[in-house]
């Protein structure tokens, strides 16, 4: 737990299966045959395809006697053009069930088709949590990088195609049933996109620590992510064959994405998304240049618990200086991962950082930040940023 004198009141439904360890990708044929699965859709971008991974998953299902299709026509931010679009393909063909195999877009793209194909609609009628009146179809989700956490939420981000603005659409029967979590498909990650997940699980274990909504419970998840990440994200970084640590990452993305489910996000998360709007700054890069800036923003608020989490991340747990020595901390593994942060190094205009503040302001993760969190106060972060 973090530093809380008393215990808090707690509301935790676990909804997502968890099977961990090297190899174990071959038992996806048989948790579908357990499922019930018949005929499922597996949802898997081109680079998943090249790597490999789907036709050894698509095989361990087949062996199984289940029928598979594959669906791959969506890029790294999923839109509703491309949900939609997996709608139609799997609209006539009669699946149980589906299959998210891959990163973050995988993932959300899995959640976005489930909701039209059992629901009907178009994603913007589920902006938002709980809008899902009849019942989903059952999933298993197989990550293959170390980031998201996507595989342990009941959420989907998908982007409207028009304007480009990041909806999170939520509701309990969106959740996995089970995730297969596998070390070895996480070794093929290429170098930028380890770097940049890595980063985005550790955001996620640091905003989720201090947000308006974190409990007890919520805390356990986020220390458990953290001591994992910060653990192993050097080592990956520097020798990315090495399943173990491969592991503690993949494991501790699917800790730090149980307690975004139970405890939301904060400011990192409202800054970095517009730049992906605007900018087209792919997501754990956006959340890099923000993350450091918005402990220090918050570091009056929450310094006891930055303190503790600072221990977790190798510092000295003062409470003196604690926002400041894990805003450096921070700003130390960017580096190491090749990851800016700051605005001025990857070409945004500083007259842009209004209009910036001003979307971040309307940001849902905002809206948990510990620190009151507007569209002044997001300027001020940028302006540290830049």
């Amino acid at each position: 737990m973090g530093p809380r004198e008393r215990m808090q009141a707690v509301d935790v439904q676990l909804r997502t299966r968890a099977l961990f360890g090297p190899g174990i990708i071959d038992r996806v044929g048989a948790v579908a045959r357990e499922l019930g699965f018949r005929k499922t859709l597996l949802i898997s971008d081109p680079g998943i395809v090249a790597a490999g991974h789907f036709e050894r998953a698509a095989g361990r299902i087949r062996n199984e006697g289940i029928e598979v299709v594959g669906f791959h026509d969506f890029g790294e931010n999923p839109d509703t053009d491309a949900i939609d679009g997996g709608r139609r393909f799997a609209a006539s063909r009669g699946f149980d069930s589906l299959i998210g195999l891959g990163g973050g877009s995988s993932m959300d793209c899995a959640k976005g088709i489930n909701f039209l194909l059992t629901n009907g609609g178009t994603m913007s009628d589920y902006w938002g949590h709980g809008k899902a009146s009849l019942p989903m179809l059952p999933m298993i989700a197989v990550p293959t990088t170390a980031g998201t956490g996507s595989e342990a939420q009941s959420y989907a981000l998908i982007s409207d195609a028009d304007t480009h603005v990041k909806m999170a659409c939520g509701d309990p029967k969106a959740a996995f049933h089970t995730a297969i979590l596998d070390a070895e498909l996480t070794v093929t990650q290429p170098a930028l996109v380890r770097a940049r997940a890595g980063y985005d699980a550790i955001s996620h274990a640091v905003e989720t620590w201090v947000t308006t909504k974190c409990n007890d419970a919520s805390a356990g998840f986020s220390r458990e992510a953290a001591t994992l990440l910060f653990g192993a994200f050097e080592r990956v970084l520097e020798h990315p064959e090495d399943v173990d640590a491969n592991g503690r990452m993949l494991l501790g993305a699917f800790y730090a994405g149980a307690a975004i489910e139970h405890s939301m996000l904060g400011a990192a998360h409202a800054c970095a998304n517009p730049l992906t709007i605007r900018h087209n700054t792919e997501h754990g890069a956006a959340v890099a240049h923000m993350l450091a800036h918005v402990v220090r923003w918050n570091g009056n608020e929450c310094s006891a618990e930055y303190a503790a989490l600072g221990e977790v991340a190798g510092l000295d747990g003062n409470v003196e200086g604690a926002a400041e020595a894990l805003a450096r901390r921070l700003e130390a593994l960017a580096a190491t991962a090749g990851l800016s942060t700051r605005l001025r190094d990857v070409g945004v205009p500083r007259a842009e950082l209004p209009a910036l503040a001003e979307d971040a302001a309307k940001q849902w993760t905002g809206k948990f930040n510990p620190r009151s969190f507007d569209a002044e106060g997001a300027l001020e972060i940028y302006e540290c940023a830049y």
